[in-house]
């Protein structure tokens, strides 16, 4: 059914592979579009994207920490410092 397909890179110019399973999984995802970037300038994209994140300065609720989170506090709502929600959490499990 789905056959590899060699594909030219827009943002490096490498040729890359796109893989009958990878077609498969698009279809299955209702993805149209074949990638325009090979999986390191995918990688790369992805992570210079995540860099990008606003990080909002607050006070952790649990131990008083100066921390930075990936959303806006609201009053009144608890804030963790990474520390302490990791500790959070495997309390839970």
């Amino acid at each position: 059914m789905y056959e590899d397909e060699k594909l030219v890179c827009e943002d490096c110019g490498k040729e890359f592979v796109f893989t009958a399973g990878e077609q498969e999984f698009y279809a299955e995802k209702g993805l149209v579009n074949k990638p325009k970037r090979c999986p390191e300038c995918r990688r790369a994209r992805r992570k210079n994207n995540r860099k990008k994140r606003r990080k909002y300065d607050a006070v952790c609720s649990k131990c008083g920490a100066q921390t930075q989170v990936p959303f806006k506090p609201i009053p009144g709502k608890e804030v963790y410092c990474k520390d302490c929600f990791q500790k959070s959490t495997t309390e839970e499990a």
